[in-house]
């Protein structure tokens, strides 16, 4: 939640801003919809601090007023009464005047010292920050708890050649071996970061082991792709890199071969192998959620017949692959995966750039870790 929903209007932190006081006025008794009091908390505690230590420096930047100031502070009180965490002891309720800040620091000897002043300010919401953190962790730690369990061991991906033949070395430890056509895919080595795996993090391994650069790295991971609708979604997803903080958004893996939690089916003669042997995109996002993209082309669902006269292939529809996929889908969804389907059609038809362009934008503002 950002510290703007606090506010009816304003142009960004240069222009006026009008403080939404019925809003400010409900949270004593609630989160607003779609919001919870964590949320609140957060974006509360943000805007008091960042007030309050920019009356106490320059004075820029300041969004409240004497007025309505203490109004804020009932609300955050309210908020985090309701949290079960502790409110903190404001020595003062306004900027100015007897009651405000500004006697407060004059009464303490912190007149020519901007340091000193934003040190009183931590000490006052210092405390109620780390306690907010905590609970977000805990959050997350919950919300990881109904996903995937474990963590991911092996990242094998971005074939371009042969399929790479695996086999589990170290079934105690879940070693794994690619014992053929290991020069035709890309493994991770680097520990995988517990909140997600980044772009930038991509590209540090990828300098570190082949001493090439992120453009290299680019090429590399699209020769891995085996249609134009997968080579519209990387191109559509890969240009937010070059954006700002683009570095910093989780790394679109294709083509994976290997993750965490293989699913497996038995019968006959195929004991132990995989109905779903790739994905064609993985995202580990910064909530610790990992989300699989499929794009679908005729072969997820049918058939190819004899060429025609004219050399043309038409498919017919074959029920047990779809069910196939479908069951797989399930399984993943069961044990904490998020998995999006395109069909190729979709995408190659005029406005599919737009399509996932779209997509991402939402998929990645869900899937974001706000900061304090």
């Amino acid at each position: 939640m950002d510290v703007e929903a606090f506010f009816s209007s304003g142009d960004g932190w240069a222009m006026p801003w009008v403080l939404d006081v019925e809003l400010i006025e409900s949270l004593r008794f609630g989160p607003p919809a779609s919001r919870t009091d964590l949320e609140v908390a957060i974006a509360l505690t943000r805007l008091l601090h960042g007030d309050f230590v920019s009356h106490g420096t320059d004075g820029k930047g300041r969004h409240l007023d004497d007025e309505n100031v203490p109004v804020v502070i009932k609300a955050h009180r309210a908020v985090l009464e309701r949290l079960a965490l502790k409110p903190p002891t404001w020595p003062f309720r306004t900027f100015d005047g007897p009651r405000g800040f500004g006697t407060y620091w004059r009464d303490n000897d912190m007149q020519g010292s901007w340091q000193a002043r934003r040190d009183c300010i931590e000490q006052i919401l210092g405390p109620t920050r780390n306690a907010l953190e905590d609970l977000q962790e805990l959050e997350y730690e919950r919300r990881f708890s109904k996903g995937p369990s474990g963590a991911f061991k092996n990242l094998i991906f971005a074939a371009d050649g042969a399929k790479p033949q695996i086999v589990l070395r170290d079934a105690v430890n879940n070693d794994v071996e690619i014992v053929g056509h290991a020069d035709t895919c890309l493994v991770f080595t680097d520990p995988l970061p517990p909140h997600g795996l980044t772009w930038r993090q991509m590209v540090a391994w990828w300098t570190n082991n082949h001493h090439l650069d992120a453009d290299a790295l680019y090429r590399r991971l699209y020769r891995s792709l085996d249609s134009p609708p997968e080579q519209l979604l990387m191109i559509t997803y890969c240009a937010r890199y070059a954006e700002e903080g683009g570095f910093d958004l989780p790394a679109l893996i294709p083509q994976v071969y290997l993750h965490y939690d293989p699913y497996t089916r038995r019968s006959g003669k195929q004991s132990g192998a995989l109905y779903r042997q790739r994905m064609d995109f993985l995202l580990l996002a910064p909530d610790r959620s990992r989300i699989v993209i499929e794009v679908d082309g005729v072969q997820h669902y049918g058939r190819p017949n004899p060429p025609d006269e004219q050399g043309r292939v038409t498919h017919t529809a074959a029920p047990r692959l779809y069910a196939e996929m479908v069951a797989e889908d399930r399984r993943l969804r069961l044990s904490g995966y998020e998995i999006y389907r395109f069909g190729g059609f979709e995408l190659t038809a005029p406005g599919g750039e737009r399509i996932l362009t779209d997509f991402f934008t939402e998929l990645l503002a869900r899937h974001q870790k706000p900061a304090l």
